[in-house]
């Protein structure tokens, strides 16, 4: 440590005594007779820094301060105020405390003119060990990570943050016992400059050896094993931990996962993978109400039993009920079996009534799904029976035998909260006439998000999707929960939900082709809090020379909620010339 950090050290440790004097001298039980005011003079960010930690803004709550007690505060103000601004690179403040009296009352300002900030001169960032050799890009990410420049302010949090983001960078793949040997921070009080050195050193390379289960009760050891993507030799890489703890988690089984791994520098070769879980109990039940504006109220739940037939196989019964949908559906699930892979059998049942059309939808089949950190896949074979109620005709029940594939796959920065990358989702299918199908047709679905940020804080966003069935008969004999509208809050905005398609009598009829596009633009004030303005296009339609696009704009708010992303949108159809609030949760993907 140089004498100039052990100086700032100094400062800082007498400002923590005179904080524990104080405290204690403020606890004694004494005659209130000190009551004051405090007014800190100071630029902005210095002053929320004093009044946060300046014991004698501290106290000022307390209505118990005897007046040998306030002197004290008030003679620990000067050096506090020095060993604070330090921190923030003010390293050569002027303090002045002027203590006026009115109506009994005591008013303290405190008058800080900080002087000329102290700024980064220069970095230097060394690295020694293998690191230097083996993998050269991990030096790279350590160097990136490292959030100061020179230039920038010097405060003692931000030299404290940027060597820990390197380190961290520096540990996240490879070299997990990597430290730091030695850092200083030579500060120049005469030509207000901070030099700065950090020596790395990587240590050796680390492998991932076998997992190390603990908190099995209940479910098979075998199960965590099966949904393991990490192979034993392996280089430790965090995203691969990461991986793993979102396999265990996407399971039905447990409540909680950590995971840690050995960082023993002296045993750095297949280092065990110690996962520790907490088991949901065998039945759960789950239930919620919610309100959106495309669906209206709604109320769903679940039942869930984990050990059907003793072997773990998870049998669920789920249901929601909204204003224009009721669903159910039971499900029967096998154990995952290698690779995260689980074979299911499944049934449901959903009436659907919006655009007065109504569709009843009954569907039975297998499936094949994998579920990973970044990509999932299903396989299903799915028999279809809707029947289809229009104004304009008879009821019309359609039949098919589908087999189908879907991918999705989520690239972006930030699960909840995307500022950067792009979410992707694709499904194909197809179907034989006279094969339990009353139509030969292909069926394909895409649908994407790209998320471009905008300096720090505001983003663009572009959402597409496109959809089509191909069958050289009529799309009557379709199953309409495989055809398309558009319209609503994650679709076209400005018209109502799935009110574009083909209009017959009044009936809004599900259609063989669709197109939606979206730009949007988010400026967020605030970490928290953020507004936007779009554009939504979309057409659906049986006949792809005959399309009419439907356009909407408007403008919303947007709050990163706890639980989630909120949008709360006004948009105006430029065809229909309507204007339509919307409200939704989450990211609908």
């Amino acid at each position: 440590m140089t004498r100039t950090a052990r100086r700032c050290g100094g400062r800082l440790a007498r400002s923590w005594l005179a904080a524990a004097v104080g405290a204690l001298l403020a606890g004694l039980a004494l005659p209130a007779s000190a009551k004051y005011g405090i007014e800190i003079d100071a630029p902005r960010e210095l002053r929320k820094l004093l009044k946060a930690h300046l014991d004698l803004s501290r106290f000022a709550k307390r209505d118990d301060i005897t007046d040998d007690q306030f002197d004290f505060l008030l003679t620990a103000t000067p050096q506090q105020v020095r060993d604070l601004a330090a921190t923030d690179g003010y390293f050569s403040p002027v303090v002045r405390t002027d203590v006026r009296t009115a109506e009994g009352k005591k008013k303290v300002i405190v008058h800080v003119d900080p002087g000329p900030r102290t700024n980064v001169s220069s970095i230097d960032l060394s690295f020694a060990g293998p690191v230097k050799t083996e993998d050269p890009s991990r030096e790279n990410a350590a160097r990136f990570a490292f959030s100061l420049h020179p230039g920038d302010p010097f405060t003692q949090s931000g030299w404290s943050d940027a060597k820990s983001a390197a380190l961290k960078a520096l540990q996240a793949r490879r070299y997990l016992g990597a430290k730091i040997a030695r850092s200083q921070a030579l500060i120049d009080p005469r030509k207000k400059t901070a030099a700065l050195s950090v020596a790395f050193e990587s240590g050796p390379t680390f492998t991932v050896g076998p997992l190390d289960v603990s908190g099995v009760r209940r479910y098979p050891e075998w199960i965590v094993t099966n949904v393991n993507p990490i192979a034993v030799g392996e280089f430790y890489d965090t995203t691969r931990i990461e991986e793993l703890q979102r396999q265990l988690q996407n399971t039905p089984y447990y409540a909680s996962v950590a995971i840690d791994v050995d960082s023993d520098v002296d045993k750095p070769h297949e280092t065990p993978i110690h996962v520790k879980v907490s088991e949901y109990p065998y039945n759960s039940v789950r239930g919620g109400v919610g309100y959106a504006t495309d669906t209206g109220a709604h109320v769903q739940g679940a039942y869930s039993y984990l050990n059907t037939f003793g072997a773990a196989w998870p049998f669920t019964v789920q249901g929601r009920i909204d204003q224009i949908q009721q669903y159910g559906q039971i499900q029967l699930s096998m154990p995952p079996g290698r690779r995260g892979w689980v074979n299911s059998a499944l049934a449901s049942y959903t009436s659907t009534n919006v655009s007065d059309t109504r569709i009843y939808s009954a569907r039975i089949g297998v499936q094949r799904a994998r579920t990973s950190q970044f990509i999932d896949y299903t396989y299903s074979l799915q028999y279809y029976v809707d029947r289809l109620d229009q104004n304009a005709a008879s009821p019309k029940t359609s039949h098919a035998l589908v087999p189908q594939w879907s991918w999705t796959r989520r690239n972006v920065d930030d699960p909840l909260f995307p500022h950067s990358g792009n979410l992707l989702h694709a499904e194909a299918g197809f179907a034989v006439r006279h094969a339990l199908s009353d139509e030969t047709f292909v069926r394909g679905y895409a649908r994407g998000v790209q998320y471009l940020p905008v300096g720090k804080r505001d983003l663009l966003l572009f959402r597409a999707e496109l959809g089509g069935v191909f069958t050289s008969g009529s799309s009557a004999d379709v199953p309409a929960s495989l055809l398309f509208r558009a319209g609503g809050s994650n679709s076209v905005r400005g018209y109502g939900f799935q009110s574009i398609g083909n209009k017959v009598s009044g009936s809004v009829l599900p259609t063989k082709y669709l197109i939606t596009g979206t730009a949007e633009y988010q400026h967020w004030f605030t970490h928290d809090w953020g507004a936007a303005v779009f554009y939504d296009i979309g057409a659906a339609t049986d006949t792809w020379h005959e399309r009419t696009f439907f356009p909407g704009v408007g403008f919303g708010a947007r709050w990163r909620s706890p639980v989630g992303p909120v949008n709360v949108d006004l948009a105006y159809g430029i065809r229909n010339k309507s204007v339509r609030p919307y409200l939704t949760l989450g990211i609908a993907f």
